[in-house]
């Protein structure tokens, strides 16, 4: 008994579901966690949150798979990255197994909101943590609360996959040595004025070089870089300050062990990309995003791949690890957790 959803015409926003999990921390311990109905947030007005940004969260998708389970992709990872970003914000870590085990209770209590297989939607995850206790003076919370909640969204392209224009940012997205490598708000919220300034400019994403020397790729504001050179390699940029995207480090295992290819994983000098073949920006919500163009200031980069459709080698990517996902193909041992 699914929800009464329209599927085919869902949006990549908010929808509220019936259930989300809620762990609170308190005197140097969790406690055990429990599924709530209440979706409202109450805390004091001085929350650690709210004064100084100490936040973290996670961003990952369950699926109806072609055989009608459902499952989730590789949760151990957002688990493991959601640790690193706790540790790095000075929060209590959130114990992995707890997380996997919140995934499994959200999913299921929501169970009527996975989208049906086939229709391009799917059901996003959201686990986030925030400092709640009063924090006037710098530094870190005392207490912090751990939510999970879920919301059904539709596809990342509505009218399909196409390549996007994109443009070589003046800002910079993280310090040499600050956050740029784990999944903080702030990372987010410094972001928000490149992004907007982008579109009105009438490109989709900023390409951020490395906020050093400016002349490495580093990501954009919410996505890894893969390109393909003209000999038909793989190559994603190498940087301490780019999030480690658990999309990508699955392209790249798809593309050595399903298709063959050669992958290298190093810096890249942004003189280069004028020379690769194809170039796409992947990440959770969209799996991969073609480029078509790089506008570096009013000069144009235009990808062989063009702006019409996938690169030839980006697509073969894109349809195996979707069909991974989906259930279509056969997955590396512990990627897939069913929801029972």
């Amino acid at each position: 008994m699914g929800a009464n959803l329209d599927w085919g015409n869902l949006g990549f926003a908010y929808v509220r579901t019936p259930y989300r999990y809620v762990s609170d921390f308190k005197d140097g311990k969790w406690d055990e966690g429990r599924l709530t109905g209440e979706d409202k947030i109450v805390m004091s007005e001085c929350a650690g949150v709210l004064q100084y940004a100490q936040t973290c969260f996670e961003g990952l998708k369950a699926y109806t798979t072609a055989d009608g389970k459902i499952v989730t992709f590789r949760p151990d990872l957002n688990a493991e990255r959601m640790e690193n970003s706790a540790k790095r914000l000075e929060m209590p870590v959130f114990p992995k197994e707890r997380f996997l085990e919140a995934v499994d209770k959200v999913v299921a209590a929501n169970r009527d909101y996975v989208p049906p297989y086939g229709s391009g939607a799917t059901l996003y995850i959201r686990p986030f943590m925030f400092g709640s206790s009063e924090v006037i003076g710098v530094k870190p919370a005392k207490e912090y609360q751990f939510r999970m909640f879920c919301t059904p969204v539709g596809p990342y392209f509505k009218e399909g996959v196409r390549p996007i224009v994109i443009r070589v940012s003046d800002f910079d997205r993280a310090a040499p040595r600050g956050t740029g490598h784990i999944k903080a708000g702030l990372n987010y919220a410094m972001s928000l004025h490149a992004i907007v300034d982008a579109h009105n400019n009438g490109f989709e994403e900023n390409m951020y070089l490395d906020p050093a020397t400016r002349t490495y790729v580093e990501e954009t504001g919410g996505a890894n870089f893969i390109f393909i050179t003209k000999d038909g390699k793989l190559v994603t940029p190498l940087s301490d300050s780019i999030l480690p995207s658990i999309t990508r480090r699955s392209i790249c295992y798809v593309a050595e062990h399903y298709l063959g290819l050669k992958v290298e994983h190093r810096k890249v000098k942004f003189e280069e990309v004028k020379d690769f073949a194809e170039c796409g920006l992947c990440g959770t919500a969209a799996v991969i995003s073609p480029v078509g163009i790089i506008n570096d200031h009013g000069k144009e980069i235009k990808l062989p791949s063009g702006m019409k459709k996938m690169g030839e080698i980006t697509k073969k990517l894109y349809d195996t690890l979707t069909g991974i996902q989906m259930g279509k193909i056969e997955a590396p041992e512990g990627w897939i957790r069913e929801i029972k």
